[in-house]
């Protein structure tokens, strides 16, 4: 009687492995991405961003108001207040736009048009779609030529 040749053990696949450490690469790139795009972001200066969110809440909060017909000074007035308040604040949002002629007549243009609103608070609905006009031809004078 003879003995049996011993079996070899059959070869496990690396498949698994592989497959493990390509998920796990692929898990450490997305996180580590994430971790740069968001120290990146950090580092931006957000003002100029959220002075121009912030206007155009109060722009859209004199649309509203106009759309509602509650167009009275105690609705319309704390709204161009503010728009008038951050127009001061235009050229320290925009330093790199600061010496440019045209972005400060912009800025001018702005501030005047909240000046008039202010000193002649919009009694109706049809006199604050006039002052919505004449505020947002100043903005638009701006962003055609500075908007990227």
């Amino acid at each position: 009687m003879s003995t049996p040749a011993p079996e070899t053990p059959a070869r496990k696949s690396n498949a698994g492995r592989y497959l493990f450490l390509l998920v796990l690469g692929l898990v450490i790139g997305a996180v580590a991405t994430v971790m740069v795009l968001r120290a990146l972001n950090a580092r931006k200066d957000h003002f100029p961003e959220a002075l121009m969110e912030v206007q155009s809440w109060h722009m859209g909060q004199l649309k509203a108001a106009m759309e509602q017909n509650r167009c009275t000074a105690t609705d319309v007035l704390p709204h161009l207040q503010a728009l008038r308040a951050m127009g001061t604040d235009l050229e320290a949002a925009f330093p790199d736009l600061r010496d440019d002629e045209r972005f400060r007549t912009a800025a001018a243009a702005m501030r005047a048009a909240a000046d008039r609103a202010l000193s002649a608070p919009p009694m109706s609905c049809e006199s604050l779609a006039g002052t919505m006009k004449s505020l947002g031809d100043s903005c638009k004078g701006c962003h055609r030529d500075f908007k990227n």
